[in-house]
C-alpha cells in the first residue's frame, strides 16, 4: 500500500522509471525480463501511474488530502511478452482516480497486448462528524461536531469540510455518535417564526429607520422572508439578521 499526504505537488517520474526500478529490486525479475513482462512489473507501472494521476487530480481540483493506493494482486502465473516500448497506462474507470479503479496497461509494440489491473485509491480528508447522538430538530452547537479523517470516496451522500457549515443548523434526521454529517441532514434553524413580531430596520446611507413588523413566514439567519410593516400594512421582503430582527434594503 502507498500512502501520501499532498496538496498540489505533481510527479514527473515517467512510467518507464517505475518499470526499471521494479526490474532492479525484485528477485528473479532481471533474469526473466528479457523474455516476459511479469505481474510485479504490471503492478509497479499501475502504482506509478495512479500516484501521478491522483497528484494531478488533487492539484487541478485544489483538494488537500492524504491518499492511499492499493493495487490488487495479479495471477502470479501471468506472463505477458516483453514489450519493446515503454508500457502505457491509462485509467479505464471511473473518470476520477478515487475509489475502486481499473488501470489499463498496454503494450503498443508489433505484438500488442493489454492487461486490466484493479486497484483501490482511498482519499482521506477531514470531514464534519457528530460528537454525540443528535435528534431531529436539534440545533447544532459548537460542541456537537468535530473534524475527523474519513475516506471521502465512500461518502456517496456528500460531506462537510468546515465546522461553520454545521454549527447553528437544525437537524432534519437523527444521527448516531461519530456519524458523518451530510447536507441532507441539515436545514437552516428558524431564527424567526411565522407570526413573530419583529423589528424592521431600513438603512439609507448614515440614516437608520426602525419600525414594527410581523413575520409572514419562518426564516433562518440570512434568509429572505416576507414581513408586514405594521405602521403602513405594506408587505415587503426582508433579510433575517437575528432573533426578532429583519432588514430591508433601501
Amino acid at each position: 500500500m502507498y500512502t501520501k499526504t499532498t496538496n498540489s505537488r505533481r510527479l514527473t517520474h515517467p512510467l518507464s522509471s517505475w518499470l526499471a526500478m521494479v526490474c532492479l529490486l525484485l528477485p528473479g525479475v532481471r533474469t526473466l525480463a528479457n523474455a516476459v513482462t511479469l505481474p510485479e512489473q504490471l503492478i509497479g507501472v499501475t502504482q506509478g501511474f495512479l500516484e501521478f494521476a491522483v497528484e494531478d487530480y488533487l492539484a487541478s481540483t485544489q483538494t488537500a488530502g492524504r491518499y492511499e493506493i492499493q493495487v490488487s494482486s495479479l495471477d502470479p502465473r501471468l506472463r505477458m511478452p516483453l514489450c519493446s516500448q515503454d508500457l502505457d497506462a491509462s485509467l479505464e474507470s471511473p473518470a476520477q482516480p478515487i475509489g475502486r479503479v481499473t488501470v489499463r496497461v498496454r503494450c503498443d509494440s508489433s505484438a500488442p497486448w493489454t492487461v486490466f489491473v484493479p486497484a483501490t485509491v482511498r482519499l482521506l480528508r477531514e470531514v464534519v462528524v457528530v460528537t454525540r447522538p443528535l435528534k431531529r430538530d436539534n440545533v447544532i452547537g459548537a460542541g456537537d461536531v468535530a473534524l475527523r479523517e474519513r475516506d471521502v470516496g465512500t461518502l456517496t451522500q456528500g460531506f462537510l469540510t468546515d465546522l461553520d457549515q454545521a454549527v447553528g443548523m437544525k437537524m432534519l434526521r437523527p444521527t448516531v455518535l461519530d456519524q458523518v454529517l451530510t447536507p441532507q441532514h441539515l436545514e437552516q434553524a428558524e431564527v424567526v417564526r411565522k407570526g413573530d413580531h419583529v423589528v424592521i430596520t431600513a438603512h439609507a446611507g448614515a440614516l437608520s429607520v426602525r419600525m414594527p413588523g410581523e413575520a409572514l413566514a419562518k426564516g433562518g439567519q440570512g434568509e429572505q422572508i416576507r414581513v408586514r410593516n405594521l405602521n403602513s400594512q405594506r408587505v415587503v421582503k426582508a433579510r433575517v439578521t437575528g432573533p426578532g430582527r429583519v432588514e430591508v434594503a433601501m
